[in-house]
């Protein structure tokens, strides 16, 4: 005689995805979990390496600070006039365009007077990373405190900064630091590093006072209050660190957009100029020439695209490392021992034969 069990509800036998996670990241630090989650990020962990490989390209090429050069020519050298049956085009090749790897003497190419590319590319790459570190500092300072301030102490605290926040939001950001630039007559590296950084924190303060808004309800906030703690360390020891998943994603974002605004800027004429160069400027000062040598506007172009995209693909794997409502779905193999043990928890009898 065979014992037949009565068919378990659907529910039952179906693996508890939410209990998958909770294993996975049991005795895990908040850290740990969050960098976890984001080395899981494929896009976002490739991203951040090829930014890595493009700044230390950047840094050792022509040299930066103190670190030394291996490159033969600097973006202020003018070497030998081009040969007369050389055009000046890039002697880079790569697959799948050759089939042999070749660097050659001026890898991007030369312009009409002889001077390398790539030298240029490379020092525009090193000055568009120092204004996109710059304003992300600045901007990230501001937006934090503002929101801070007007989410913890709402009334007419919120009222005021909310309400300035609302006037630099409609300030178009590339006119008012062409028109500063031109008005103190400062285009080089640091005005237009900081004149960004004073316009493009409006929508991290309003993401940081949305989350002070909610986390000042919560018991801990209480219990520091009732301890006599002051607002300030309520503020920046408390809720702050609570907040810093909605800080990271989106400076790290504004840097994205930081480095395209800086691009315009220069292209418009009113960023980074001569002597010095941007990756923006050489877009501008090469943008007659991509008829005829369409290398010089090309370079630069894809090196911000480089820029921008891993920016934001860091960015993107950020939020989902960060945000706790992102749950990993579970691999047929990782289910295969829950499924096993879930049926025989469910049943102990078996079945018996006579």
């Amino acid at each position: 005689m065979t014992t037949v069990h009565p068919p378990l509800p659907e529910h039952q036998a179906t693996p508890d995805e939410t209990s998958f996670e909770q294993k996975e990241t049991a005795g895990l630090s908040q850290g740990q979990i969050v960098r976890r989650r984001f080395f899981r990020h494929k896009g976002a962990l490739i991203s951040m390496i090829v930014l890595i490989l493009v700044v230390i390209l950047a840094a050792t090429s022509i040299g930066w600070g103190p670190i030394p050069h291996w490159y033969k020519w600097t973006y202020q050298d003018q070497p030998d006039l081009l040969p007369p049956k050389y055009d000046g085009s890039p002697t880079l090749a790569v697959w799948p365009f050759s089939s042999h790897f070749n660097w050659g003497i001026h890898p991007f190419g030369q312009d009409e007077t002889g001077i390398d590319l790539f030298a240029n590319v490379m020092r525009g790459t090193q000055q568009t990373l120092i204004v996109i570190l710059v304003m992300g500092v600045l901007s990230t300072v501001i937006g934090v405190v503002i929101g801070a301030l007007a989410g913890y102490y709402r009334g007419w605290v919120d009222t005021v900064l909310m309400r300035f926040t609302d006037l630099i939001i409609t300030l178009p950001v590339i006119l008012i630091v062409a028109v500063l630039g031109r008005a103190l007559k400062a285009t080089g590296i640091w005005p237009v590093a900081v004149s960004m950084g004073l316009l493009l924190w409006v929508g991290l303060a309003r993401l940081v006072r949305a989350e002070f808004l909610t986390l000042r309800e919560r018991e801990f906030v209480d219990a520091s209050r009732v301890a006599g703690a002051s607002d300030a360390r309520i503020i920046f020891k408390h809720i702050l660190p609570n907040s810093v998943g909605v800080i990271v994603v989106n400076t790290t974002l504004l840097l994205g957009g930081g480095i395209l605004t800086e691009a315009a800027l220069s292209f418009l004429g009113f960023g980074i100029q001569f002597p010095d160069v941007s990756l923006g400027s050489l877009i501008s000062n090469f943008a007659q020439s991509f008829g005829t040598r369409p290398w010089l506007f090309v370079w630069p172009g894809v090196f911000i695209i480089i820029i921008v995209l891993c920016i934001n693909f860091i960015g993107d794997g950020l939020r989902d490392a960060f945000d706790p409502r992102q749950k990993r779905i579970p691999k047929a193999k990782d289910l295969k021992p829950t499924q096993a043990g879930a049926g025989r928890a469910m049943d102990p009898l078996g079945s018996t034969s006579g």
